[in-house]
C-alpha cells in the first residue's frame, strides 16, 4: 500500500484559533483511495520548517498533500517555499488572473497587487483551477512521487480534492488497491452494549482486508466497516456478508447509512411520510433541538414552531403548565415535561409535541435531582408519555444527548418499534 503524508500549515492551527478539520477529512479521503496515511503534521508559518518537512515527505512517502499558506497576506509563504524547494520560477496564469478579477468585480471589492499575485504559480506545476476561491491548487510530479498543494479554506480544499486531485491520483497511481467503506449510524445504545451484546463476535468476518470500527460521540455510535480490494467492486463484495449480519443483529438500532446521515433528517422523512407535524418546547436544550430539526432542508413541511421556555413564568403563560406542579414537583419533573409537550402541541396545532426540561449543569443539581437529570415529554396524536434520563456533568454533552434521545424516540415511535433509547422506560 502506498504511503501518504498530510501537512497542514498555519499558526492559527497550532494555537487553537482554527480547528484543523482538513487533516481528518483528507485522511478519510486518502484511505478510501487506498493510501496508508502514515503522518499528519501541523506546522507554523515558518519557512525553514515547511521546507524541511515537505522535502522529507518527498523522500519518504508516495503522495503528499499540503494545505494552507496560499493566501494574499504576508504570512502566506507556502508558494515561495515550494518554488525555492524546486528551484523554480513563478509564471502568471491568465485564466486564474481573469477568474480572480471576475470574483472581485462581482463582489464589488477593490483589486490589489497581492490579489493579482495569487495568479502566479511555479512553472513546473499543473494548476488545479479553483472555481470557489482565488488561490489555485498546484500539482507536482517528481519521479515516483506526487505532491498536491491546496488552499486551507475547507470548502475550497474539498472541492479541489474531489474535482481535481481525485482523477490525477488514479492516473498517477494506476492499479492501486482501493478501499470500500460503509457507515451505519445508531443512536440510543452504548458502544459496549452495541459491540458486545448486539452485534456480537465479528472475528470470522475480519479477514482478507476487512476491518470494523465503532465510533462513539454524544449523538450516538457509528459503525464503520471497510475492505481493501483491487477495484471498488471487489472491495465492496467483501462487505456484503458483514453488512447483512449488522442488519440482522442491530437493524432496528441503525437509523441510517453514510458518514453524513443525520438523525434529524431521518425523523423528518418519517414525519413527511406519515403526514405529521411537530412543535417543540425547550428548556434545558435552549433551542438546540429546534436547530437540529430546522437544519434539514424542507423542514418547514412538518416543523410548525417552538417555545424556549427557560423561565417558569414562560412555562405557565405560554405552555399552560400548572403553577402548583412547578412548586410541588419542580421544573425538572415528569408532570412539567408532559404538560410542556401537550401545551406546545395545542398552541401550535401540531400532531406531535415534544419537550425538554433538565439540569444541564455544571451546577444546580441536588441529591434528589443531580446534574444531568433530564425529563423529556412526548405528545403524539393524543398519546402522552415522558422519559427520564441521567446523563453527565458536562453541560454541552447533556444538551446533545437530550436532543439525540428525543429524535431517536420519535424515530422509533413513528416506526412502531416499541423500544426506547438506552432502554428508558416511558412514564405516563
Amino acid at each position: 500500500m502506498r504511503k501518504a503524508h498530510i501537512i497542514s500549515i498555519g499558526n492559527e492551527l497550532l494555537i487553537g484559533d482554527t480547528i484543523n478539520t482538513n487533516a481528518s477529512w483528507i485522511g478519510r479521503f486518502l484511505t478510501e483511495k487506498g493510501f496508508f496515511v502514515e503522518q499528519v503534521n501541523t506546522l507554523p508559518d515558518d519557512y525553514a520548517l515547511i521546507k524541511e518537512f515537505i522535502d522529507l515527505s518527498l523522500k519518504e512517502s508516495d503522495f503528499t498533500v499540503v494545505t494552507g499558506g496560499l493566501g494574499p497576506t504576508h504570512d502566506d509563504i507556502t508558494k515561495k517555499v515550494i518554488t525555492d524547494l524546486f528551484d523554480d520560477e513563478l509564471i502568471e496564469i491568465e485564466s486564474v488572473l481573469n477568474h480572480i478579477k471576475d470574483m472581485f468585480r462581482k463582489r464589488d471589492f477593490d483589486f490589489s497587487r497581492s490579489n493579482a499575485e495569487q495568479a502566479l504559480v511555479p512553472k513546473s506545476c499543473t494548476v488545479l483551477f479553483n472555481d470557489l476561491g482565488t488561490a489555485p491548487g498546484m500539482w507536482f510530479e517528481k519521479k515516483n512521487h506526487a505532491l498536491a498543494v491546496l488552499p486551507g479554506v475547507p470548502y475550497e480544499m474539498k472541492f479541489l480534492m474531489n474535482k481535481r486531485v481525485s482523477d490525477k491520483l488514479e492516473n498517477f497511481f494506476p492499479g492501486q488497491d482501493v478501499w470500500a467503506t460503509r457507515y451505519f449510524k445508531t443512536a440510543g445504545v452504548p458502544e459496549s452494549t452495541l459491540s458486545d451484546q448486539i452485534v456480537g463476535d465479528l472475528s470470522t468476518y475480519l479477514n482478507n482486508g476487512v476491518q470494523v470500527a465503532y465510533l462513539p460521540n454524544p449523538g450516538g455510535v457509528t459503525i464503520r466497516i471497510s475492505a481493501e480490494g483491487n477495484s471498488k467492486t471487489a472491495a465492496n463484495e467483501k462487505l456484503e456478508s458483514l453488512q447483512e449480519l449488522l442488519y440482522k443483529n442491530a437493524g432496528d438500532l441503525i437509523y441510517g447509512e453514510g458518514r453524513d446521515c443525520e438523525l434529524a433528517a431521518v425523523v423528518g422523512d418519517l414525519l413527511n411520510q406519515t403526514n405529521k407535524t411537530i412543535s417543540v418546547a425547550e428548556s434545558c436544550t435552549g433551542g438546540m433541538l429546534s436547530s437540529d430539526i430546522t437544519d434539514v432542508a424542507g423542514s418547514s413541511n412538518y416543523m410548525l414552531g417552538g417555545v424556549i421556555a427557560y423561565a417558569n413564568d414562560v412555562k405557565i403563560i405560554h405552555l399552560g403548565v400548572n403553577e402548583n406542579d412547578l412548586i410541588n414537583d419542580g421544573a425538572v419533573s415528569k408532570k412539567v415535561a408532559l404538560q410542556m409537550a401537550k401545551g406546545v402541541a395545542s398552541n401550535m396545532n401540531s400532531t406531535i409535541g415534544v419537550s425538554t426540561t433538565g439540569i444541564a449543569g455544571p451546577g444546580g443539581g441536588s441529591a434528589e435531582k443531580p446534574v444531568g437529570t433530564v425529563w423529556m415529554g412526548f405528545w403524539i396524536d393524543g398519546k402522552s408519555f415522558a422519559l427520564k434520563a441521567q446523563f453527565t456533568n458536562d453541560r454541552l454533552i447533556n444538551k446533545q444527548r437530550t436532543v439525540m434521545v428525543v429524535l431517536e424516540t420519535l424515530r422509533r415511535e413513528l416506526l412502531g418499534l416499541g423500544t426506547y433509547p438506552y432502554n428508558l422506560k416511558p412514564q405516563q
